[in-house]
């Protein structure tokens, strides 16, 4: 049982979790997870203040970009919308903003041992596990998806690359969808067009029917008026009003 604090705000279950000292957006910041096996793992945490543990709560890991890494800085990881946003799907959900060191194997492993240890300290709904990845959290995610993709209920992959292996995430059937600009300044659309192709023709493969494969796999690719619409000209940094747009932030917590 945690200790309360005050909205979102919560002691750890456990010594292995060192609490943050500040807080930004209702997020306690720069707690530490230390792992055993992969070392210090820092993030920020949203504990609704109705958990008490009588029941299953909803789990949200969402891993920033670059600018979001903890050589940043302890609370850079907020200025991203993703984590703040999920709130309002769910109230019953707990919400972790991961500060990783890069977004290679080392931070796939510390993104999943963070989210078996909420699953093994908190009372959390294995059906409602979902990852978010921005840039090069995007890129960790598609990793975490070569190793882990069975403790996600879903994955939402934005303005980025897909760097990891995909046999393990097709027998899973873990659900993606992949939104990124036409003409992202950083990747391209490119990586993320061939990225869907190759995972379409692996579900066909395994005997999927092309409305099963549109029910997991999604690629969604934004046009520069979506962008200018919403007040971004750089489409990458634009990547950030996937955030606020409830029609993809919905499949991630809707349809699943």
């Amino acid at each position: 049982m945690a200790e309360w604090l005050g909205p979102g705000l919560a002691r750890p279950v456990s010594d292995e979790i060192t609490v943050g000292e500040s807080t930004m957006r209702g997020f306690i910041n720069d707690n530490v997870y230390h792992s055993s096996e992969y070392g210090d793992i820092h993030y920020s945490s949203y504990i609704p203040e109705t958990y008490d543990g009588s029941k299953p709560y909803a789990l949200f890991v969402t891993l920033p970009g670059w600018e979001g890494l903890y050589f940043q800085g302890a609370g850079a990881n907020m200025v991203e919308d993703f984590g703040v946003e999920a709130i309002r799907y769910n109230d019953e959900m707990i919400v972790i903003s991961t500060q990783l060191n890069d977004w290679g194997e080392t931070s796939a492993n510390q993104a999943i041992a963070l989210t078996e240890y909420f699953l093994a300290h908190y009372n959390i709904d294995s059906s409602k596990v979902y990852l978010h990845g921005y840039s090069g959290g995007g890129e960790t995610g598609s990793l975490v998806m070569e190793k882990r993709p069975d403790l996600y209920t879903a994955f939402l992959c934005c303005a980025t690359q897909w760097d990891g292996d995909m046999d393990k995430l097709v027998k899973a059937g873990t659900p993606v969808y992949m939104a990124v600009g036409e003409n992202d300044s950083y990747y391209g659309s490119k990586p993320l067009k061939d990225a869907y192709g190759k995972l379409y023709e692996l579900y066909k493969a395994e005997g999927y029917s092309e409305s099963e494969i549109d029910k997991i796999l999604v690629l969604d690719i934004k046009d520069q008026k979506y962008f200018s619409d919403r007040g971004f000209t750089d489409q990458h940094g634009g990547g950030q009003a996937f955030a606020k747009d409830e029609a993809i932030m919905g499949w991630l917590f809707g349809e699943h």
